[in-house]
């Protein structure tokens, strides 16, 4: 099986913030995808909830997720959502249960 992991990151933001937040993570897209474990850095936002906003990435690894946690970008989008959250940062780091 290879190593290469997908993450789910939800981000429930407080009223009236969402688009603090969707800058904030439009702003880590650029360097987050410069990384050579990337293999996917995309904010998404629910249609049906304006305060949810989802990353899907994909990286080579869990080290490279968590070298990536390290980076100043990601701690500078770290920093920009504190206090902008209505609820935990929820991540879910995943695998395929089947390939193919």
């Amino acid at each position: 099986m290879s190593d290469e992991i997908t993450v789910v990151a939800i981000l429930k933001t407080k009223v009236g913030r969402e688009e603090d937040v969707a800058k904030a993570m439009a702003a880590c897209v650029a360097p987050s995808r410069a990384e050579a474990t990337n293999r996917q850095y995309v904010p998404n936002r629910d249609l049906d909830d304006p305060q949810t906003l989802i990353f899907i990435e994909r990286w080579a690894s869990r080290q490279a997720l968590a070298d990536h946690m390290e980076t100043p970008h990601f701690k500078k989008l770290a920093a920009a959502l504190e206090d902008q959250l209505d609820a935990p940062l929820q991540v879910h780091i995943l695998q395929p249960v089947v390939k193919g």
